[in-house]
């Protein structure tokens, strides 16, 4: 998956909107949407954030590892 379906999948199973999401990680919400929506792609300190926030790895929202 890419990123952006990997950041949709896991704000949605925690029942989080792209607002909600965005305040936590100190961005905009048409940021986030731009993400899920493929249209850009989140820089390198963003990407930290989320996988922090989230509790996974960075490799997993790049897809390139499956988290356990």
């Amino acid at each position: 998956m890419s990123i952006g379906e990997n950041i949709r999948e896991l704000r949605t199973e925690r029942g989080l909107t792209q607002s909600a999401l965005a305040a936590h990680i100190g961005v905009s919400q048409k940021a986030i949407d731009y993400w899920e929506r493929g249209v850009n792609e989140p820089k390198a300190s963003y990407i930290s954030a989320l996988a922090a926030y989230f509790g996974v790895s960075a490799d997993f929202l790049l897809g390139l590892k499956e988290e356990p």
